[in-house]
């Protein structure tokens, strides 16, 4: 993958009926990002260590300008549709990356997703934002194949994704944590259209996105 192609998202915004997806920006981060990332609860879910103001900033630009990284800012739709003047910060609940590291597999994503906010979590918003994240991958990165690994002791998010036709395929002891995989076969691909039809891509320019 170049550089310009992990870059393609930065216009894009991806309207569903519970989340937004905006690109993940420098304005997001000292606000709810950084707040949420001292969770001791979502450091331990996610794999992280806490990192400074500083260290986050960096993080962001990595995620924009890596050329093996892809990352969405996750809105929750009815709050950002619904209340007048509503900006992004206020209607932040998380968000959902896709990793390509696996040099000599280009079609191969490693996909993540973080609900941050705990009122905003069993809502499906977790859900939808994998959905369209997936054909997002399948659509314009070229991905045919998916992996997810997931902390053991993470069971909400496992049956999340078993239920989005993932199936275990390895366990890890060690790092306590299980990999889960999706192929994207032809009938995969038609049940994975059909469960985003609803789902809009819409220009996002400078850093805003306007609410219908």
């Amino acid at each position: 993958m170049q550089a310009a192609t992990m870059r393609l998202n930065q216009n894009t915004m991806l309207l569903g009926k519970k989340v937004v997806l905006v690109p993940y920006t420098s304005e997001h981060v000292p606000s709810r990002y950084h707040e949420w990332m001292k969770s001791e609860e979502l450091q331990r879910l996610t794999a992280s260590e806490p990192l400074t103001l500083e260290q986050e900033y960096a993080m962001q630009r990595s995620w924009r300008e890596d050329a093996d990284k892809c990352t969405f800012i996750v809105l929750d739709a009815e709050k950002w549709q619904t209340q007048p003047g509503a900006t992004e910060e206020s209607c932040m609940v998380g968000d959902v990356n896709l990793f390509l590291t696996d040099l000599e597999d280009p079609t191969l994503g490693e996909i993540e997703v973080m609900i941050a906010e705990p009122s905003c979590r069993g809502k499906g918003l977790g859900t939808e934002a994998v959905l369209a994240m997936l054909s997002y991958g399948v659509t314009t990165l070229g991905l045919t194949k998916f992996e997810a690994k997931i902390g053991q002791e993470n069971e909400p998010s496992i049956r999340m994704f078993q239920k989005l036709h993932f199936e275990q395929v390895a366990a890890s002891s060690v790092f306590q944590e299980v990999t889960l995989r999706l192929t994207v076969s032809e009938s995969e691909h038609q049940w994975l259209l059909e469960q985003t039809s609803h789902v809009e891509e819409k220009p996002y320019r400078d850093g805003s996105a306007e609410p219908c």
